[in-house]
Formats: structure tokens, C-alpha cells, sequence
């Protein structure tokens, strides 16, 4: 069974993030496949593919609170993954918010390696995908800092706020009309301060 862990946006978090979505591709160029709006998430820890005897285990970890106390989070400014070269991933970033997220990624990446599970030892940078290239090039890079001027993604207003009060373990399965996510566990998180 496909496996991660995420941060969901609420409604009104997702309509803004659909907007934006919706204005750049007015003016963008390539091959972008759009992230659904109802798909949007902060990726908090893939966990890859699990074994189904070792499934429930991981449904019953994930599915205990966190002793992190829920925050507030907001998205701003647009970019791309990897820093170098052709851009596979279009993102929207976090800008406030980024030191608890790394703190809530942080207790979730525990929970998995005490469950056994082996992770990728990539440095977690928060943000939410929003397209994906199917082929780019370098030169797409600077056509999405064009793309952040013209539409004003790249100024201090935040595109959408969220606030964050539990994780969710989602399982993935791929097909080609496109992913699907169901929900297995909720992480709660402690009511604020």
C-alpha cells in the first residue's frame, strides 16, 4: 500500500489556491498537469509503499495525537523543484507557519522510523505542489518568475491562510485518470495556547 503523511487545506484555503491555479494557467506555457483542487496538500512524510501485514501498525501510529500544538499557516509566493536545472514541480510556498510545520514533519518522520520504516534523506521544504511538468526545460524556470510578477505571486500578500490541527495518513493509488487519496488516520494535534 502506497503511503504518506499530510497537511490538508480547508475549503476556503483551496478555493483561494484553485484561484491561483486558475490565473496562472492563463498565462503559462508547457506542459503542466494541474494538481485538482480537491488534491491539495502539504506532504509531511512519504512513506512509500508498506507492506499490507504491516499496514494496521502504521494506521494505528498515525492515528494517535501529537503532542504539537495546532498553528496557523500561510501560503505565498510561487516557485519551482529542483533549484537547478529543467523544473519538474510548480509550488506555492508557506510563509508563515514554516518552523511549526518543520516541527509537526519532525514527529511524523519519528513515527516512521520507529515503525521501521526507511525514508528519503531529503531535507524537508515546506510546500504545496500545484502542478507538475510532464517535460520542461531550464528556460522554464525563468518563465515562472515572470509568471510570479505578472500575477503578483511574487509580492507580501498571502494567498490563503489554514490553520493547522491534525495530519492525516493517506493511501495512494495511482491509476492513469490520475491519484487517488483515501484518508486511513488523523493525526490530532493539541488545541493551542
Amino acid at each position: 500500500m502506497r503511503l504518506f503523511v499530510a497537511v490538508d487545506v480547508d475549503a476556503a484555503a483551496r478555493a483561494a489556491l484553485a484561484a491561483q491555479q486558475q490565473q496562472l494557467r492563463t498565462i503559462a506555457t508547457g506542459s503542466l498537469r494541474w494538481v485538482r483542487p480537491e488534491h491539495l496538500h502539504i506532504t509531511l512524510v512519504f512513506l512509500g509503499e508498506v507492506p499490507d501485514d504491516r499496514a494496521t501498525g502504521v494506521i494505528e501510529a498515525y492515528a494517535q495525537p501529537a503532542p504539537v500544538a495546532a498553528f496557523d499557516l500561510a501560503f505565498r509566493g510561487i516557485g519551482v523543484f529542483p533549484p537547478r536545472g529543467a523544473p519538474r514541480a510548480l509550488w506555492i510556498g508557506v510563509a508563515v507557519g514554516e518552523g511549526e510545520l518543520a516541527h509537526l514533519q519532525q514527529v511524523m518522520t519519528d513515527r516512521a522510523s520507529r515503525l521501521g520504516i526507511a525514508l528519503e534523506a531529503r531535507a524537508f521544504s515546506p510546500h504545496l505542489t500545484i502542478a507538475r511538468w510532464k517535460d520542461s526545460r531550464p528556460s522554464d524556470r525563468q518563465r515562472v518568475t515572470s509568471l510570479a510578477a505578472s500575477t503578483g505571486s511574487a509580492r507580501d500578500a498571502d494567498i490563503a491562510r489554514v490553520r493547522v490541527a491534525r495530519a492525516t495518513l493517506y493511501r495512494s493509488q495511482l491509476s492513469s485518470a490520475g491519484p487517488t487519496y483515501t484518508a486511513l488516520a488523523h493525526v490530532t494535534l493539541a488545541a493551542s495556547r
